[in-house]
């Protein structure tokens, strides 16, 4: 990696890709999650779901990229851009009306790319399709962006996921069948996952060579499960030292190949009781990178145990 970062940063990803600076422009669209269902969703998603940066769903989609787009031109003269379909699970829509929607953003000006987010267990062959043809017609790179949180899979039950490991890599495996971009989200302090769990994870996604990463710290959202679950004090959460002792740990462990487009949770504080341990991300940023000095870490620095690696230790003897 030639820069002065310790890991792979998503703009530097992005510049490397298309030769210049993209800037993301959320768009929500009227869709839910298919683990609402049947009760409360994952126990740490909160009514709003992770769209709070985004425009009111009933925007048409157009305008929401419109009036997005100013205000990011506006701030950083920005020319090219993605369309980031970012709130809850966007397959979940009839195949008919997610095409619309895509369709829509897929015609605007200056998109040069669609990041679709959705959940591993609403991956079909029949919107890859759709997707496909969009790529086809447009010219649009297409990203997927699918959320692991954890390769553990007993957390992935006691959240609520409503699907374990076996499912996310059956679904980047669909995806890459395509051609199409793989981004995972992930959360690295769930509530029993250790930091055996967070490397595991960097190394699953290595492994699958998926494109890029984001990293979530836990927060807790009002009125979730994992909320009520922490008042009761059933359930805590690691302190800041120990979060960035993982996310260093993780990015030593992940394909240097990978772009890493997040490292910590935002969200407006009034709807939390907890996150970030009441810093900002930006400082929390810059306690990482000087852990991550101290300690020699560097993306990639671990990055050896694919490819035969114990073929590799025989040679070396």
């Amino acid at each position: 990696m030639v820069q002065e970062l310790p890991y792979y940063a998503y703009s530097e990803y992005l510049k490397d890709k298309y030769g210049e600076k993209i800037y993301k422009l959320p768009v929500n669209l009227p869709v839910s999650c298919p683990n609402r269902l049947t009760g409360r969703g994952c126990a740490f998603c909160s009514e709003k779901g992770a769209g709070f940066e985004a425009m009111d769903c009933r925007v048409p989609v157009k305008e929401q990229l419109k009036k997005t787009r100013q205000r990011i031109e506006t701030k950083y003269h920005a020319r090219k851009f993605i369309a980031y379909f970012q709130n809850y699970t966007n397959t979940f829509l009839p195949l008919t009306q997610f095409c619309s929607y895509v369709d829509e953003a897929a015609g605007v000006q200056d998109v040069v790319e669609l990041a679709i987010s959705t959940r591993p267990d609403c991956i079909s062959l029949e919107y890859l399709e759709a997707l496909l043809d969009v790529r086809r017609r447009y010219g649009s790179n297409i990203t997927i962006e699918l959320g692991l949180q954890t390769s553990n899979y007993h957390t992935l039950m006691r959240m609520n996921r409503g699907h374990t490991l076996a499912e996310f890599i059956d679904a980047v495996l669909a995806v890459q069948a395509y051609g199409f971009e793989v981004c995972a989200h992930v959360i690295l302090n769930l509530p029993n996952d250790e930091l055996s769990d967070t490397i595991e994870t960097a190394k699953i996604l290595s492994a699958l060579r998926v494109q890029t990463v984001k990293a979530h710290s836990l927060y807790l959202a009002k009125g979730t499960a994992l909320c009520d679950a922490y008042e009761r004090g059933e359930v805590t959460i690691c302190s800041k030292e120990e979060y960035l002792k993982r996310l260093a740990s993780f990015l030593d462990y992940l394909s240097p190949k990978i772009g890493v487009e997040r490292l910590f949770s935002r969200i407006p504080f009034d709807d939390a009781i907890f996150c970030n341990w009441g810093t900002s991300w930006w400082k929390l940023r810059d306690e990482l990178l000087e852990y991550m000095r101290e300690k020699g870490s560097f993306q990639g620095r671990k990055f050896h145990y694919l490819n035969g690696s114990a073929l590799k230790q025989m040679q070396r003897t």
